[in-house]
């Protein structure tokens, strides 16, 4: 354990040493970006919004054309008709009334 009180002895005094070479002058924020930087930063974030916003439009534009189409407007058809178009012409055969009364 007599190792460890001079290294840590020496630890603190590296640390106190390092500690007061920092001022108030280096705490203080720093300061913006100025200068061509900043504007061509902010002409990138307009423009970028501007093409979204573009295609977003134009986007729903076409969804807006392709939707009300002429074709789509009046409902379908029935696939057949609903009735025949054609009379049956073979009749089923009744039976004679004279044979189903001779039969017990």
């Amino acid at each position: 354990m007599s190792n460890q009180a001079p290294l840590e002895e020496r630890l603190r005094a590296a640390l106190q040493a390092r500690g007061q070479l920092i001022s108030a002058h280096d705490l203080s924020p720093g300061r913006p970006p100025t200068g061509s930087t900043w504007g061509t930063r902010r002409m990138r974030r307009v423009l970028s919004v501007a093409v979204a916003a573009t295609a977003a439009a134009a986007a729903a534009i076409v969804i807006v054309l392709f939707a009300a189409t002429p074709d789509r407007s009046h409902p379908a058809p029935p696939a057949r008709p609903s009735r025949p178009t054609v009379a049956p012409t073979t009749t089923v055969p009744q039976p004679e009334p004279s044979a189903v009364a001779s039969v017990p």
